[in-house]
């Protein structure tokens, strides 16, 4: 029996950028109603900077996990590849926590972050499951890129 590990990780991260990108919209859409969207004291760009950063290498690296998947069947690779998953997911459950503790609570984002954190935890069982298949029933590397 195929498994298709490979398939279903590169579709779940997939589907967690879109809902990380989302998240982010969701929160710019009171703009298109008028509203301030403004949260943070920052006169500037520079001071938001680390911000900035954190949030693309936040977006960066699962793109990065996308194509590690799409070239590799590396067993050091499933097992790096399965601890980055469960960062993310206890990143993910850091963040809807650090939002309830936010007045007021936009529960609308919370759902989403949830949302989120169940597909990083999709992710976690897939990338362990594909960590743990010793039967390397996938294409070797030498074989996919012949």
């Amino acid at each position: 029996m195929v498994r298709h590990y490979q398939e279903k990780i590169i579709s779940l991260w997939s589907v967690f950028l879109l809902g990380l990108l989302f998240h982010t919209q969701l929160g710019l859409m009171p703009l298109f109603h008028g509203l301030n969207v403004v949260v943070s004291q920052a006169q500037n760009m520079d001071a938001i900077a680390p911000v900035m950063w954190l949030m693309l290498v936040f977006f960066a690296l699962p793109m990065a996990e996308i194509v590690g998947t799409t070239l590799t069947n590396n067993r050091q690779y499933r097992t790096f590849h399965f601890g980055f998953t469960v960062l993310y997911s206890f990143l993910n459950l850091s963040h809807v926590i650090a939002d309830l503790m936010v007045q007021p609570i936009i529960w609308y984002q919370i759902v989403l972050m949830l949302i989120l954190l169940i597909i990083g935890l999709l992710i976690n069982l897939v990338a362990w499951q594909w960590m743990r298949d010793g039967r390397n029933i996938h294409m070797k590397d030498s074989e996919r890129f012949a």
